[in-house]
């Protein structure tokens, strides 16, 4: 099926509305800019690409996190896993009350960096405060499966936090 031109603007539109779901993805999944950009541009095309297939009952940002984050799960099996510390640890030192935050942030990044494709994908959509309804429909799961992976994967990142601080 051919798309309109109108379809097309509105697919654009609606793309441009929602671009921080492609920027966050892309930032999960990647430690420098020419990845980054790299993986951005291949969720766009892929965006594009696969639009005929989105439907409205699902919502539009629901379908965009599904498209991104199946877009970067797929284009890291063929590389390496990439940590996403890099840009952080190169951040300017702010403000003595600020500076203990950033460090936690940072220490979050870096355990979250030794998860799986799929566990980072639900653990960002749940720092997104998406529903597990939400988080279900784009990664394709139960609702019951995203709790009892949700459990696991804050339990296994407290581990690894704690592993950090004290090692």
């Amino acid at each position: 099926m051919k798309m309109h031109h109108t379809d097309k603007e509105e697919l654009i539109r609606m793309v441009e509305k929602n671009k921080r779901i492609i920027y966050k993805v892309s930032f999960m999944y990647t430690n420098n800019q020419t990845d980054r950009e790299d993986l951005i541009q291949e969720i766009y095309y892929q965006i594009w690409r696969s639009s005929d297939g989105y439907r409205q009952e699902a919502g539009f940002g629901t379908w965009m996190y599904r498209v991104a984050i199946n877009t970067a799960i797929n284009a890291l099996r063929s590389n390496k896993k990439l940590p996403i510390t890099e840009e952080l640890d190169r951040e300017i030192p702010c403000p003595e009350q600020d500076r203990e935050r950033d460090e936690q942030r940072q220490m979050l990044f870096r355990a979250i960096d030794n998860l799986n494709k799929i566990e980072k994908a639900i653990i960002l959509l749940w720092l997104e405060e998406k529903s597990y309804d939400e988080i279900a429909v784009i990664m394709g799961l139960s609702k019951t499966n995203i709790s009892v992976k949700l459990v696991r994967i804050r339990k296994k990142l407290e581990e690894l936090l704690n592993e950090m601080r004290y090692g």
